[in-house]
């Protein structure tokens, strides 16, 4: 996808690389990026770039974008650690701060619960140290076909 004048992408932060593959929705909303794990931390982080597609009238990130961001953290959180696809049940949303067109905006979402093909995620995005959202999920675990 190539991106308008408007919409140019700086390098992603520290140790983030694109996510390739996730399909037309994410083609037009994203791109995402994603950092692997280290030790102690949540099964996923990603980060996109806040461009302006993904704002307001008024320059701020709209919340349905913030709400389509962390459902995509903790369902990426969902399938990397259960090594399944994942369809979302419900989610809930507390919108905290707003964030602006021009910062990188990072989620981090984890299982806290699973059983049987229903999982529970949560997570939260933030704007450097800065929380703008947070978010908890019920996730059912999609069969694989025959």
């Amino acid at each position: 996808m190539s991106a308008g004048a408007d919409e140019r992408i700086p390098p992603p932060p520290e140790g983030f690389e694109p996510l390739e593959n996730l399909g037309p929705f994410w083609i037009h909303n994203g791109p995402l990026f994603r950092r692997l794990p280290r030790e102690g931390e949540p099964e996923l982080t990603q980060a996109v770039f806040i461009l302006p597609r993904h704002a307001n009238t008024f320059g701020v990130l709209h919340g349905g974008m913030l709400s389509t961001f962390l459902d995509s953290t903790l369902s990426h959180a969902v399938g990397r650690a259960t090594g399944h696809r994942c369809v979302t049940v419900s989610l809930s949303i507390d919108f905290l701060k707003m964030a602006r067109q021009g910062e990188w905006l990072i989620g981090e979402g984890r299982v806290t619960q699973a059983e049987g093909r229903r999982v529970l995620a949560e997570g939260f995005a933030r704007i450097g140290d800065l929380v703008i959202g947070r978010a908890t999920g019920a996730f059912q675990l999609m069969q694989r076909r025959g």
